[in-house]
């Protein structure tokens, strides 16, 4: 038996545009890599998704959310649980129908891009983004402050991409990559185009001169 789930607009096996899917009564987990939010994102176990994401996300989304990141932690590979039973452990029931809670939670991880899914298992991230401007602006207003002060605390979010970029391209370049491929890799993995250039442009400078200095006597 499965609980048909409409899947959100936009999404579906590998992300792509679905008119629907389903939970299995076994439900396939496995990590989403995503280079840019593993970097600037948060462990869905900590305080600042509890305090900022909670609002906006709901409690039960939440507290699957940490589940699954918790049991991908304990096996990176990939997972595979008995949804009737994490409905319980959660307490949200067992009932398996399309309007169920727990199908709801599923589509609401899918709706808010916490999860997609890649045919035939739900991959989930294991690191939420910062919240969104359009998330912030319905935050309480103490709220809002505090999301200010802990996020200009942190450092730079600019600074931590443009590192983490280049460090990318480099390596893909180290690889084999060429330069125009480093930059569209980057992009595929969801930079900015014009960040994306100019981590690949960085990565190109510095390949050259480790061959020049290489082809040195």
């Amino acid at each position: 038996m499965t609980a048909t789930l409409p899947l959100a607009a936009g999404t579906g096996p590998g992300g792509e545009t679905a008119g629907g899917g389903a939970i299995p009564e076994r439900l396939f987990l496995r990590s989403w890599a995503d280079p840019v939010i593993d970097l600037v994102g948060y462990d869905p176990r900590s305080p600042y998704v509890e305090r900022f994401w909670l609002p906006v996300l709901g409690p039960s989304t939440i507290w699957l959310l940490r589940r699954l990141a918790s049991l991908l932690e304990e096996r990176p590979g990939g997972s595979v649980v008995e949804t009737a039973r994490l409905a319980r452990e959660l307490g949200i029931g067992e009932r398996t129908g399309p309007a169920a809670p727990f199908a709801r939670t599923v589509k609401r991880c899918v709706d808010f891009q916490m999860a997609r899914w890649e045919e035939p298992a739900l991959a989930v991230r294991r690191r939420l983004p910062p919240l969104a401007q359009r998330h912030i602006r319905r935050l309480p207003d103490p709220l809002r402050q505090e999301h200010a002060r802990v996020v200009s605390s942190s450092g730079p979010l600019d600074e931590r991409l443009v590192r983490h970029g280049r460090r990318l391209a480099i390596s893909l370049l180290d690889y084999g990559e060429d330069q125009a491929g480093a930059e569209s890799q980057l992009a595929r993995w969801g930079f900015e185009p014009a960040l994306a250039r100019q981590c690949a442009t960085f990565a190109g400078i510095v390949m050259a001169r480790r061959r020049a200095a290489a082809s040195q006597p």
